[in-house]
């Protein structure tokens, strides 16, 4: 039986990825630093190997993918905000963190890295739906290493033989994110908030828009890809999105809806490094991995709403 090793193993996605891979009866090892992950995230997935360490840290990589066919590489500080507030501590976890991890994983002899690439390195150009032929133009510090470390997953690639593929997420959302940080997903703290009977704050207009794209679509996506011919898909990004999107102002109006808030959002100035719209084509994840959405946006939020909604 292969072992997968989850790195952000008590973060939102990494978390989820690790309890899908349970649920199979697979053999799962993770690690989290705690930076960013929560113990609680970890009930439920007492089955696991769990390895308490940070990725900057050469050894630690090595000891975490000993004995590893496949890991699912999601640890990262993934927050714009906190990018641009202290970019060099981004560096350190996304980039030299990568670099660490695909060392140790050549080393250890592991057979595929699925890694978490992000959206927001197509930047803010203007053209829609972001395919990925498209040049990469990221505008802030987070967007710059989690590109960094798509550039150094294809080059381990072409120089070592190591199987990669990146996934680039879009505005993924759902349960176990955490809405308690000004860092957290847009729809998390909506979430928190509204529930709360408190009024939610849009940076801008609110007619930017994004692709949000529900958890288990995100976790399905690095199931395909783990699985996948590496003929087809060793050393290839493809975008992990629905292929739709919607404005943040309609999202509330959902929201509003869905919890019961009576209230009207408040609006302040659009935040640094955001980018205006986002919208994946994801048809070639579709012919390299046979991928496309399992649960759509308004069916996720009701999911999500419903999760928080239980943990008050």
């Amino acid at each position: 039986m292969a072992t997968y090793l989850v790195t952000g193993a008590a973060g939102f996605i990494g978390r989820s990825i690790a309890a899908a891979l349970l649920a199979r009866g697979e053999r799962v090892r993770g690690i989290d630093s705690f930076i960013a992950g929560k113990h609680a995230n970890l009930v439920g997935l007492e089955a696991m190997d769990f390895i308490e360490g940070d990725l900057t840290d050469p050894a630690t990589c090595a000891r975490a993918c000993e004995g590893v066919e496949i890991v699912f590489h999601e640890a990262a500080l993934a927050s714009v905000p906190r990018s641009v507030a202290d970019p060099a501590a981004t560096n350190l976890h996304c980039v030299t963190a990568t670099l660490n991890l695909l060392v140790a994983a050549r080393a250890a002899g592991v057979r595929r890295v699925v890694y978490a690439g992000s959206s927001s390195a197509y930047g803010d150009t203007p053209t829609l739906p972001k395919h990925e032929d498209m040049l990469p133009n990221p505008i802030s510090p987070y967007a710059v290493a989690k590109l960094a470390g798509e550039h150094y997953m294809r080059a381990f690639t072409r120089v070592y033989g190591l199987e990669t593929v990146v996934l680039r997420y879009f505005n993924v959302f759902g349960p176990y994110q955490d809405p308690t940080s000004h860092y957290s997903g847009v729809l998390a703290i909506f979430c928190r908030k509204m529930l709360a009977g408190e009024q939610p704050t849009i940076y801008g207009d609110g007619e930017q828009s994004r692709d949000f794209t529900y958890i288990d679509n995100v976790v399905h996506a690095n199931l395909l890809a783990a699985a996948a011919p590496a003929e087809k898909v060793s050393g290839q990004m493809v975008n992990a999105a629905t292929g739709s999107r919607i404005t943040l102002n309609e999202t509330f109006r959902i929201l509003r809806e869905l919890t019961g808030y009576t209230g009207e959002p408040a609006y302040a100035p659009a935040r640094a490094g955001d980018i205006r719209d986002s919208l994946a084509d994801i048809r070639l994840a579709g012919e390299l991995l046979g991928y496309r959405p399992i649960v759509d946006f308004r069916e996720g939020l009701r999911r999500t709403v419903e999760w928080y909604r239980q943990g008050e």
